[in-house]
């Protein structure tokens, strides 16, 4: 099963492009349900051995998993997970246990107001012990909001994009690539955070540079947002990713159609951009029922 799972990591890191992260779980659900099997049928499992997995094996494989505290949500995710690797090991042909996964309710995402963007911006800026510092976070944040990139984006740029022009060139999951507009305010921001760097940068290094000189880390980024929403007493809902969500939903909002939303945000499926087409929708009754309070009765 070692060198099965091998060629399995090789198919997730070079024929689907999956980012370190994504690997790493699918992996893990790969050797779990390895382990479990050999303990279940109490023999070697290989490749020929999967063909006859059957849908009591993996309910008792999900049950065990269960046992570990698994909401329905991540046993939806590691079921599909499951149902991943069998394709892989058995083919796309195999005939696959069915089994339904438990029920989730799907969550919507849950876009911040733009004040209070401007707002979390100006806190984590102002809370900053030094000011480029303190710029440096108002032009990761407000980059986040006005160009809908995931901070792992944001983080991963590169001094090459300066001097910047009206669109910029972001490599995100599955080292896909799309071109994606700079406001002349995240614009401005970013122009006054290089000027104000201590650091050298060059075309080589990161665009956004942690105290040391090295790397920002998506840590960092998420630790200031979680001060200022904590100082601000926003919604722990307020995250960079809801920065994320917020671009999203604002653009819908405005006008924009799915199709030119799906490229901005570099979802690969529609379905992924469809969300905010509910999420565009319960603001819309929000707002109606908090102007007209009987609108419920």
């Amino acid at each position: 099963m070692a060198s099965l799972i091998a060629e399995y990591q090789a198919f997730l890191t070079d024929n689907r492009r999956m980012s370190p992260h994504s690997v790493r779980a699918y992996l893990a659900t790969a050797e779990r349900l390895s382990d479990f099997l050999e303990r279940h049928w109490g023999a070697t499992v290989d490749r020929p051995g999967l063909l006859k997995i059957n849908a009591a094996d993996m309910r008792a494989f999900l049950a065990d998993r269960r046992g570990d505290g698994l909401t329905n949500r991540s046993t939806a995710r590691e079921l599909s997970a499951v149902r991943h690797f069998l394709r892989f090991a058995l083919g796309d042909d195999a005939q696959l246990p069915a089994l339904k996964g438990p029920r989730v309710q799907r969550s919507l995402p849950r876009p911040v107001n733009p004040d209070d963007v401007v707002a979390l911006a100006e806190d984590a800026a102002g809370s900053a012990r030094e000011s480029w510092i303190g710029a440096r976070d108002w032009a990761i944040l407000l980059l986040l909001y006005g160009s809908g990139l995931r901070v792992s984006e944001a983080t991963g740029l590169m001094g090459d994009i300066l001097p910047l022009g009206s669109t910029l060139r972001v490599t995100g999951k599955r080292n896909k690539t799309r071109i994606i507009p700079v406001l002349e305010a995240v614009k401005a921001a970013i122009e006054d955070y290089v000027e104000l760097c201590p650091y050298p940068m060059t075309r080589d290094t990161p665009l956004f540079l942690g105290s040391r000189g090295g790397a920002l880390s998506p840590a960092l980024v998420r630790r200031a947002v979680q001060g200022a929403r904590g100082r601000l007493g926003l919604s722990e809902r307020t995250t960079p990713h809801a920065l994320r969500h917020s671009f999203a939903t604002h653009l819908l909002a405005g006008g924009a159609d799915l199709r030119s939303l799906q490229e901005l945000l570099g979802h690969a499926s529609l379905s992924s951009t469809q969300v905010y087409t509910a999420v565009d929708t319960a603001m819309l009754l929000d707002e109606y029922f908090n102007a007209h309070p009987r609108a419920s009765g």
